[in-house]
């Protein structure tokens, strides 16, 4: 947060030593941190005759931006799909949690409930700040219940809703307030899905098509409609040959997550589609250890570094934390660190429409950010120029 100090008189941070992601690129330049912001040096040396307070070495560690998870239902013995009147307090634990895994920012998922549950749910969750309290928590993403039977994949099919009679009406009666939600998963092919979409869109919401059998035809209309998002790629949807179209020419960002490696061979570095989005899906049980946990209303079942719906073979989110998935993500498809790095920080960003100001290092932009090792282990985390996790034995 900013202080209270005039901008003039706030130290300086000056960061070196270090590879910094800028402009798609690690580059060997100091990275520059006054009041919560990152500096134009140029502006500071010629124009203010300023030189910096503090100088931290970073030793040779990747300086790249915090991490945005835009899909979490929870972790750490939190599940933010359960009824309770005090989510805010589940909500404050996983974001302290996150903050050793990268993570800056994030948005709380719910996934498909009973109406009761938004009504009670949505209402508690603040968009706020982060800090050493904790990640910043940008906006809700509600992951149904407005999504296809066939697909619905853990999703419980007595709660799936449409909004055929009433649509966006119908919508809004289920989900109460719409205040601080920021991100929608729907199935584009339910009718009146056009119409809702184009509502949505113009209350600044981000629309994502996902659980659904839309078809090419469906899923184009959605995308003409406002839709800017895909959930799970490859992942509750049809089969791949059918939307390879959809995905590559051009796509909007689509979402990854606890695909096998089969799949992810799919990307290269060269077909990866632009904009790809790397997420968590994370359940309560990240952080814990195997056993039985929930999701909403479902009961899950951890086996190994895979979850289940109680009883079946139906996978339901994922243990994993962000900094495991950027490296999987790395290792599987042999991208650039460069881009693994950015599916979890510009990509989400420019889904939300932060990128002015999370998700990259450019001047006058949210100075939250990481220092990585070259194996893309997060050493320390940063929020506003403040340091509010390090690694034990990770000195800067």
């Amino acid at each position: 947060m900013p202080s209270d100090k005039s901008v003039s008189d706030a130290p300086i941070l000056q960061f070196t030593n270090g590879w910094i992601l800028k402009d798609h690129k690690l580059q060997r330049e100091d990275l520059w941190v006054r009041d919560g912001k990152i500096l134009n040096p140029e502006k500071l040396f010629f124009e203010e005759k300023k030189l910096a307070d503090v100088q931290l070495d970073c030793k040779g560690s990747i300086i790249a931006p915090g991490f945005i998870d835009v899909q979490i239902n929870g972790g750490f013995g939190v599940d933010f799909s359960l009824e309770t009147d005090d989510i805010g307090a589940g909500i404050s634990l996983v974001a302290q949690k996150i903050l050793s895994h990268g993570v800056t920012s994030f948005c709380p998922t719910l996934v498909t409930s009973p109406s009761s549950v938004y009504h009670k749910v949505l209402p508690q969750v603040q968009v706020k700040n982060g800090g050493p309290h904790g990640a910043g928590v940008l906006g809700l993403h509600l992951e149904g219940p407005f999504i296809s039977k066939e697909k619905r994949g853990a999703h419980p099919e007595n709660c799936l809703r449409t909004y055929e009679k009433g649509g966006f009406q119908e919508l809004q009666a289920t989900y109460g307030c719409l205040d601080g939600v920021r991100i929608i998963t729907l199935a584009p092919e339910l009718k009146r899905s056009s119409e809702v979409i184009r509502e949505l869109t113009k209350q600044g919401i981000r629309v994502s098509v996902g659980h659904s059998v839309a078809n090419l035809s469906q899923a184009e209309e959605a995308v003409q409609h406002g839709a800017t998002f895909i959930t799970h790629l490859f992942n509750a949807m049809l089969p791949v040959a059918l939307l390879t179209p959809f995905l590559f020419s051009p796509p909007p960002p689509v979402q990854f997550h606890h695909r096998d490696p089969g799949i992810v061979g799919l990307l290269t570095s060269d077909q990866i589609p632009p904009g790809l989005v790397l997420v968590t899906d994370a359940i309560a049980a990240m952080g814990l250890p195997p056993g039985r946990h929930t999701l909403g209303q479902q009961m899950i079942e951890v086996d190994g570094p895979n979850s289940y719906v109680a009883g079946t073979k139906t996978l339901s989110g994922s243990m994993a934390t962000m900094e495991t998935c950027v490296r999987h993500f790395r290792d599987a498809t042999g991208c650039s660190v460069e881009m693994a790095l950015e599916a979890a920080s510009l990509h989400p960003a420019q889904l939300l429409g932060i990128e002015d100001q999370k998700g990259t290092l450019d001047y006058d932009t949210d100075a939250d950010f990481l220092l990585l090792d070259e194996s893309l282990h997060v050493g320390a985390t940063y929020i506003a120029g403040q340091q509010v996790w390090r690694r034990e034995a990770f000195a800067v």
